[in-house]
């Protein structure tokens, strides 16, 4: 059974700093990584790209895709978003991994945004309620892991 879930706007709303953060990230990078369940319980990553509106983040795919069928039976799921490799002498150039958990709730018909319909009339729409973000990135000799759960707040964890 899956905690409580948060928009979008509700995330920023509790970690405005964070999000900042994982809006530039997921701006920035437009490919991400999406794991998701299939029907038999074992993983399954698939490129996706993801989108803002209406204080939620969406995401789609083409009709008949594995990942949508995925989503449909278990909407269990989390986004992987990488950015470049930092430059060798200067760990700390990297701008860190990104990562978010939580349940993909499709919008089917009439209930998807109007804009979405009429550029994609046959896709699948999605949209992702939270339960916990991650940034994972490296400040001077540190790596610095910044979590929000839904319900916990931020807390941020330093590693030598």
């Amino acid at each position: 059974m899956m905690g409580a879930m948060a928009s979008w706007h509700e995330f920023e709303s509790q970690a405005p700093e964070l999000a900042r953060s994982a809006r530039r990230l997921m701006d920035t990078y437009r490919h991400k990584v999406l794991a998701s369940l299939r029907k038999d319980g074992s993983p399954r990553v698939s490129g996706i790209e993801t989108s803002f509106g209406d204080g939620e983040v969406w995401t789609g795919s083409m009709p008949g895709a594995v990942k949508a069928a995925d989503l449909r039976h278990d909407p269990r799921m989390a986004i992987h978003v990488t950015s470049r490799a930092p430059e060798e002498a200067d760990p700390s150039s990297w701008e860190g991994d990104l990562k978010l958990a939580g349940r993909a709730v499709e919008v089917a018909g009439d209930d998807r945004p109007a804009a979405f319909r009429a550029a994609h009339p046959d896709s699948d729409l999605f949209r992702i309620e939270l339960t916990e973000v991650a940034w994972t990135r490296v400040e001077g000799d540190e790596l610095v892991i910044t979590s929000w759960r839904e319900g916990a707040g931020v807390r941020e964890f330093r590693r030598k």
